[in-house]
C-alpha cells in the first residue's frame, strides 16, 4: 500500500552478521609461522590467526585495514610505503562498490574516511580501481623490526566476498627470522571471531 501512495518508508540498513567457516578457521590456526587472515570486500577483518594477531599487535583496533591505514597513528610507521597502502585500500573500496553500489557499511566506511583523512579524500577522487592479487609488503614492527613479506589472496568459493589472505618470507632471509620470532609472541584473537560458532561481524 505504501508504494502504490507513492510514500513507501526508507529501509533501515541492518548490520550483517558474517559466517566464517569453522574449517576454514582451523586450517589458518594451524599456519604457525604463516600469517593469515579473512577480509570482506569492504577490508573488515573477520578472522586471523595467532601470528597474524601478533603482526598487526600495534594497532589500536585491528578490525578494517582501511581504518587501520588512515585512522590509526600506527598505520604511517607500520606500513613502510604507507603510500602504496593506502592506494591499495582505496582501490579495494572502490571495488567493493563496484559490486554493491549500495552497501550501506561501505558507503558509511568511506565517509568515516573522508572526514577523519585529507589524504583518503584526495586518493578517492583518483577513483582507481583494483582487487589483491600477489606482491610483496614491507612492514615495519615495533617489536621485530623490519619484516618483508609476499601475499597471495584466495576467494572463498562457500562465502562470495570473502578473501583469505596469506603471508610468508622468504625461506632463511632476515624477514623469516624476524617471523618466527614473531611467533614467539603470544597475542590473543577471540575479540575477532567466535571460536564456538566460526561466525564473525562485519563492520
Amino acid at each position: 500500500m505504501f508504494r502504490l501512495a507513492g510514500v513507501a518508508p526508507g529501509t533501515v540498513p541492518v548490520a550483517v552478521r558474517e559466517q566464517v567457516d569453522p574449517s576454514l578457521l582451523a586450517l589458518m590456526d594451524s599456519w604457525s609461522e604463516t600469517p593469515a587472515f579473512l577480509l570482506n570486500r569492504r577490508l573488515d577483518i573477520l578472522a586471523r590467526n595467532p601470528l597474524a594477531a601478533s603482526l598487526y599487535r600495534g594497532f589500536a583496533n585491528a578490525d578494517n585495514l582501511a581504518r587501520m591505514t588512515f585512522l590509526d597513528p600506527a598505520g604511517p610507521a607500520f606500513f613502510a610505503d604507507w603510500h602504496r597502502a593506502a592506494e591499495a585500500c582505496v582501490a579495494n573500496l572502490r571495488l567493493a562498490l563496484g559490486y554493491d553500489a549500495n552497501d550501506h557499511a561501505a558507503l558509511a566506511l568511506v565517509e568515516e574516511l573522508s572526514a577523519g583523512s585529507v589524504h583518503f579524500d584526495a586518493l578517492w577522487a583518483s577513483h582507481n580501481v583494483r582487487g589483491k592479487t600477489h606482491e610483496a609488503k614491507t612492514f615495519l614492527h615495533p617489536e621485530v623490526g623490519s619484516l618483508t613479506l609476499e601475499f597471495t589472496s584466495f576467494d572463498v568459493r562457500s562465502a562470495p566476498g570473502q578473501q583469505l589472505i596469506v603471508y610468508r618470507a622468504e625461506p632463511f632471509s632476515p624477514s623469516d627470522t624476524a617471523l618466527r620470532l614473531l611467533g614467539t609472541i603470544s597475542c590473543p584473537v577471540e575479540d575477532t571471531a567466535d571460536a564456538d560458532t566460526g561466525a564473525a561481524f562485519g563492520r
